[in-house]
């Protein structure tokens, strides 16, 4: 028995440890941020309260029921002159009573049927802007987490190009000792060591920050996050369609247009809603009434009725109004309208940006690992020089300076690149899971 306990106990101790010690993956991340990001919850919330307005628009064309029930205790006092000329005043006491229920059926209301109208744009607008909200989510986490780790690479080049520092500085003050160097190889090494140091404050901070930001995005602590896989990297596709596709693409399927588009149809429908101010309104009425004792010549009595008819309303004047109201309406169109092209406009530079971004982003993360190497190179080769007397100690710092640069260069254009093809995928509309998964695959799982 306590051996099956100790082996249980062991079992859960090292599924416990694997559980801390795995990785976080950016679609782990995106599904966390679904659920806990409060911005989306916030616009799941506008969305179904967008939703609403259909069913609120709906009900003004359909049949409204009331029942109005109502007992009333009258205390009447009567003067009036009595047979002698005199006045007399006579007090009466009595109950009244009333019920009705009443059905009223618009026939014929143009605004009630142009606002269903309306309300069917407005839900459309809801769900794009809904929708647009989760693309502009995929864009929020990747960048978050790509910055948490673009930290953690430039602290560990930090630490990196520290030590190497160290190491240079321990062999330069060897050198001066043994007199084959000189005073200003230590203090040039010694001076490099020391922004390094104040350096690796700074990314450690940076870390922490860029930590921080994506914590928040999940609602709990992020530890450890999968790194950038070159193979996978390497394995996005690269042969992009022409950018004149990913524009079209765009204008049809962008949620931000859609979002416009729809506010533009809902302006031209406030139009007609507000042109039809002029118009006449027929309602259909049928009504059911049980009353007693209406007055006090009627004790006793009860009244039973049951009518059924039409009613209409025909606006005459209203003071401009309704002119007013209609001249509202054609201005607020046109700048819905000259909003929809401005942000066409702009949606076509952005597409125009982020489509250079990642063709172009290829090419430049091939240039810089290029430039990595030949910077590892001439590390290499500064250093055998420095034996055989031909290079100084000054000339292996910078060398390990345009190495640790061509480095940081490198890393933070892979992840931009990464970005790049995030925020492009959400600027055409693209399925905000299969942009977040596709780009998913450049991490190790």
């Amino acid at each position: 028995m306590k051996a099956h306990f100790r082996k249980t106990s062991l079992a859960v101790a090292m599924s416990l440890v694997a559980s801390a010690a795995s990785s976080m993956s950016l679609l782990e991340a995106y599904q966390m941020a679904l659920e806990q990001d409060s911005t989306i919850r916030a616009s799941r919330a506008a969305l179904e309260s967008g939703r609403e307005r259909l069913p609120q628009a709906r009900s003004q064309l359909l049949p409204s029921v009331q029942a109005n029930v109502g007992r009333n205790y009258n205390d009447l006092n009567t003067t009036s002159p009595n047979v002698l000329g005199q006045e007399a005043t006579t007090n009466s006491t009595y109950y009244s009573f009333g019920k009705t229920v009443s059905l009223r059926q618009p026939l014929f209301n143009p605004q009630r049927y142009f606002q269903y109208e309306q309300a069917k744009d407005q839900v459309a607008d809801a769900e794009a802007t809904h929708q647009r909200d989760l693309q502009e989510l995929i864009v929020r986490v990747g960048g978050a987490y790509m910055e948490a780790l673009l930290t953690e690479d430039q602290l560990k080049l930090v630490l990196a190009q520290k030590q190497q520092y160290i190491t240079l500085v321990d062999a330069a003050k060897k050198s001066f000792k043994a007199g084959a160097g000189i005073r200003t190889d230590i203090d040039d090494a010694q001076a490099r060591l020391d922004m390094a140091l104040a350096s690796e404050l700074e990314a450690r901070q940076n870390r922490d920050y860029t930590h921080r930001q994506l914590e928040i995005l999940v609602n709990q602590p992020v530890k450890n996050l999968s790194a950038l896989n070159l193979t996978g990297l390497a394995g996005l596709p690269t042969n992009l369609p022409p950018l004149e596709s990913w524009l079209e693409q765009a204008q049809l399927n962008s949620p931000e247009i859609q979002a416009l588009v729809a506010r533009v149809s809902a302006a031209d429908k406030e139009i007609s809603k507000a042109q039809s101010g002029h118009s006449p309104v027929l309602d259909g009425i049928v009504q059911w009434n049980d009353s007693g004792n209406e007055n006090v010549t009627r004790l006793n009595s009860r009244f039973v009725t049951t009518s059924l008819g039409v009613q209409l309303v025909v606006p005459i004047f209203q003071g401009g109004y309704v002119s007013s109201q209609v001249r509202q309406a054609v201005a607020d169109k046109t700048r819905m309208e000259e909003v929809l092209e401005a942000t066409r406009r702009d949606l076509n530079l952005r597409v125009h940006k982020e489509h250079r971004g990642v063709t172009e982003g290829v090419l430049k993360v091939l240039a810089l690992e290029q430039a990595a190497r030949s910077a590892a190179q001439l590390v290499q080769s500064t250093t055998k020089s420095k034996l055989a007397g031909v290079r100084t100690t000054l000339d292996i710092l910078n060398a390990e300076q345009q190495l640790a640069a061509a480095q940081r260069d490198l890393v933070q254009a892979r992840y931009l690149y990464l970005m790049a093809r995030l925020r492009l995928a959400s600027l055409v509309g693209k399925s905000p899971l299969e942009a977040i998964t596709e780009v998913a695959q450049a991490f190790e799982s």
